[in-house]
């Protein structure tokens, strides 16, 4: 009887730590605008960002993982992910932000800080408090001959050189800006509604240049009304004249 060969059994990595994605609203919020803003900013470069993803650093594993609220990989395939194994990626993350709370800061500025730092070698590392009920509520720190540097505030942002952006506070909110335009990167919300507000300033343009093509058509009808009527007076009178000449001469 032949045997038969089996293939070696494949190992499969959970994608999902059992853990809740964001402790309240705010939270939340934070971590999906930050996410699509920046897929936005990226859109044309190849750059992955992803967040609440689970990263596996050890291949075989399965406790060696972490899943960072927000993350960003410069030079692998932007691609949808079910997990992100970084032995097969070549790559570990460049940017980490996590989204902190009372709860999660001390794993946030100490196990976390110290994975970051040693093992995934992540350049710049963020960590931000919404409901800013722990101290520092925002902190980043830029990995400078393998050890986390805390970054100084310019003018009460923090700047990434990695994102070529810089993150700070906008109406109470954590935003990014962009030095380069001197703009705020608009959340989806937000682009939205400025979208909405072009097209219709475009509608209304379009409307008034309409109105004034039709004003200066019947402006133009008038005109050449009043002309007619003005050559059909002359005539009349031309021809009055006439006739009054011919009576006198008869």
């Amino acid at each position: 009887m032949q045997q038969k060969i089996q293939s070696a059994p494949t190992f499969v990595y959970p994608e999902s730590d059992g853990k809740h994605i964001a402790e309240t609203d705010a939270h939340r919020d934070l971590m999906v605008d930050f996410i699509q803003m920046l897929q936005h900013h990226f859109i044309r470069e190849p750059v992955y960002v992803s967040g609440n993803l689970l990263i596996y650093y050890e291949e075989g594993d399965m406790k060696k993982s972490v899943s960072p609220d927000v993350f960003v990989v410069q030079g692998v395939a932007k691609k949808r992910r079910r997990t992100y194994l970084t032995w097969e990626e070549g790559k570990t993350p460049d940017f980490v932000l996590e989204v902190s709370s009372r709860s999660t800061y001390k794993d946030d500025i100490d196990k976390k800080k110290d994975l970051y730092a040693a093992v995934l070698k992540v350049k710049e590392y963020y960590i931000y408090d919404p409901e800013g009920e722990i101290y520092p509520s925002f902190i980043g720190y830029r990995l400078i001959d393998g050890v986390y540097q805390e970054i100084d505030f310019t003018e009460s942002r923090l700047p990434s050189t990695v994102l070529g952006l810089e993150l700070g506070e906008r109406e109470g909110v954590l935003r990014l800006y962009n030095p380069k335009t001197q703009q705020w990167l608009q959340p989806p919300p937000e682009r939205v509604d400025i979208a909405e507000m072009r097209a219709e300033q475009e509608q209304l343009a379009r409307q008034e240049a309409e109105m004034r093509a039709e004003q200066e058509q019947l402006a133009r009808q008038e005109a050449e009304v009043r002309a007619e009527n003005a050559e059909n007076e002359v005539n009349r009178l031309l021809a009055e004249l006439e006739r009054l000449q011919a009576e006198k001469n008869s």
